[in-house]
């Protein structure tokens, strides 16, 4: 690995997340890697090293990220992956503008319909059911031909099946984390649903869910969204970079599907592979019906918006963030994600 990324020169470091670096490296025989370096300080390093090893080192999907291997020496850890050479979603949509990617309807509709298909296959398909926990756009990386495939499964979980949920310690991002699951420890594979929910609004409106502030008493972008629907204006969510240039039917599918999948209540979430059946427009997309118990009363929504104004505020050393400067300095290609989640013992 020394050799294959010039003794981890600076030159190729493509990335930097919460637990470590990540290397663009060469082999011998030409193919082109990516290596997480994790760091030999961090216990939460040897976790996600381990948890990551043992989750996805048997999975092979296209649209996940494939692991080739791993190198132990004393106490360094590293990961080998497969590398993806146009960098993550969240660089795509939200980077500097001069290092953007353009991505054109039929591009978002086939990246967002290859993220459903990656977590139908983790859900769904594999032998083993596994939930993320930590979907979002910087956590899905493009390949040179712009396929997207999931990444970072250093926070996933098993589903046991005996379960109806785990009751787990929270740790994931702030913005793309399931109600029940930030405010509860409640986690199913429904949690990942939510958080795919919001990464297909984002696809959508070209906009980051926590960092967008509509005009308004909108909180974020999925805020605005639910209120747009309810007026039946949907259209105006959609990312005026695309001007003309796209298919309102099925962006507004897209959105509909979006919100159904952020449903506040969880059993009233689709499965993985229903979102793949009604992104391909093999399935009517089911009218919104909003959970009573969690919007009925209005001074309840309105604490929960005002707590999670808090949560984004707030500076605590139980949150680690890396800057934005970090997360979308490099317009090089990498494997992994680009930004530390929160966690709460």
């Amino acid at each position: 690995m020394k050799a294959a990324t010039n003794n981890f020169d600076a030159a190729n470091k493509i990335g930097e997340g919460g637990f470590g670096a990540v290397y663009k490296g060469v082999l011998l025989d030409g193919t082109i890697i990516a290596i997480k370096k994790l760091s030999s300080k961090s216990r939460q390093g040897d976790r996600e090293f381990l948890n990551e090893l043992g989750m996805i080192s048997g999975l092979q999907h296209p649209n996940v990220v494939r692991l080739y291997g791993c190198c132990v020496e004393g106490t360094q850890l590293l990961l080998v992956y497969e590398y993806m050479e146009n960098n993550s979603l969240a660089h795509a949509l939200f980077g500097p503008q001069e290092s953007q990617l353009i991505l054109d309807w039929p591009t978002r509709q086939k990246i967002c319909l290859d993220i459903a298909k990656g977590l139908a296959f983790l859900h769904e398909e594999s032998s083993l059911t596994i939930v993320h926990r930590d979907i979002k756009t910087t956590n899905v990386l493009l390949d040179s031909n712009l396929n997207a495939k999931i990444s970072d499964f250093g926070l996933a979980k098993f589903d046991e099946g005996e379960n109806t949920h785990i009751s787990t310690r929270i740790a994931g991002t702030i913005g793309y984390m399931a109600p029940e699951y930030a405010l509860w420890g409640y986690l199913t594979y429904k949690a990942d649903v939510y958080s795919f929910g919001i990464v297909a609004l984002e696809i959508v409106a070209g906009k980051n869910n926590t960092k967008y502030r509509p005009e308004g008493d909108y909180v974020c972008l999925q805020d605005r969204a639910l209120v747009l629907q309810q007026k039946g204006n949907l259209m105006e969510l959609v990312d005026p970079r695309l001007g003309t240039e796209f298919n309102e039917e099925e962006a507004i599918r897209m959105a509909k599907v979006a919100l159904l999948c952020t449903n506040s209540s969880p059993s009233l979430r689709p499965t993985m592979s229903e979102v793949v059946n009604m992104l391909e427009g093999r399935a009517l997309v089911p009218k919104l019906i909003m959970d009573p118990s969690i919007f009925a009363d209005e001074s309840r929504f309105g604490a929960l918006k005002d707590q999670f104004n808090q949560m984004l505020s707030r500076k605590s050393s139980e949150i680690t963030t890396i800057t934005q400067s970090s997360i979308y300095s490099s317009s090089t290609a990498w494997s992994g994600s680009s930004s530390t989640p929160v966690q709460h013992p």
